[in-house]
């Protein structure tokens, strides 16, 4: 059986030489993190790794911080058709999580989205410029900021719906303004006034929504939200294990007191046994007694 975490001087399985990390130190993203969980997964599945050994590469795949981190975890598995283990981060990554600072910087990589009697979607690792332009009409746009770059500290988000709708989605931590006219339909100003982490980027929800609606939710990444489904369930399996465990316990503690109330009460059998033993010998040396004192005054009467 492997190591759960293999060590840096593990004999390395083959290994694609394009997704090599030539800069262990770079920060890995919630994408990558998700990508090795994924790998992990498989190699459960065609039973490479057992359950302890998964669950323990898992927990650090998703508590990994850079790329150096989760390259061991699937050293000494087979990448090919199945898993991709890694992928080399490329300079423009938009997706080097760590401190706020490294996700804000860059062009933004699209500027506007349009959906008319259809819909767009702007998600995944892309870079938001300083402003983003949104129409929908007769349609539906979804604005996904969870692992996106912003060029600047400060975005607007523009939205324009007309008989159609728009959702933005922000990461926790982010602070939104809401600034939107709404004319026969509104924009959601459920998110506003939470404050957002020290160095945290700043987005500006505005435009003009007419017999439509823009949304805006705040929700965790996918890796995230895998990380606490598989963390409920470990604390889930702990507390069958406790109270499998009480269970247990419980159960050799009521045979423990059964089995001594049994050793008691053969105790107890076994003196009362004892004690009737020994009022009949008394009994019987009584009479022994008082047939020898009958037969010592029957032997004086005949001298």
């Amino acid at each position: 059986m492997t190591d759960a975490v293999p060590s840096p001087g593990a004999n390395p399985g083959p290994e694609d030489p394009d997704l090599r990390v030539s800069e262990p130190d770079l920060r890995a993203s919630d994408t990558d993190r998700e990508r090795v969980a994924e790998h992990l997964r498989d190699a459960l599945a065609e039973g490479r790794l057992d359950m302890a050994e998964f669950e323990e590469r898992l927990e650090a795949t998703y508590n990994a911080r850079t790329y150096g981190e989760l390259v061991p975890l699937t050293r000494d598995l087979p990448a090919g058709s199945v898993a991709v283990p890694l992928v080399k981060p490329s300079a423009d990554s938009p997706a080097q999580t760590g401190g706020w600072a490294s996700r804000i910087g860059g062009e933004g990589t699209s500027s506007w989205g349009v959906a008319i009697m259809a819909g767009f979607q702007r998600k995944g690792q892309w870079t938001v410029p300083r402003r983003f332009t949104s129409f929908a009409f007769w349609g539906g746009g979804e604005i996904d900021l969870r692992e996106a770059r912003f060029a600047e500290r400060e975005v607007v988000i523009n939205c324009i719906a007309i008989m159609g709708g728009m959702n933005v989605v922000v990461p926790p931590g982010v602070e939104v303004v809401v600034r939107g006219i709404g004319i026969m339909g509104g924009f959601d100003h459920r998110e506003e006034g939470v404050p957002g982490e020290p160095g945290a980027p700043r987005v500006i929800v505005t435009g003009l929504a007419f017999w439509g609606g823009v949304g805006v939710e705040r929700k965790i990444t996918r890796a995230e939200k895998q990380r606490l489904k598989e963390e409920r369930r470990r604390e889930k399996l702990e507390r069958k294990e406790a109270l499998r465990e009480l269970h247990t316990s419980f159960r050799d503690d009521v045979e423990d007191a059964h089995r001594k109330m049994l050793d008691g009460h053969r105790d107890l059998r076994r003196d009362l046994r004892d004690e009737r033993r020994e009022r009949h010998e008394e009994h019987r040396e009584r009479r022994r007694a008082r047939r020898e004192e009958r037969e010592e005054r029957r032997r004086r009467d005949w001298d």
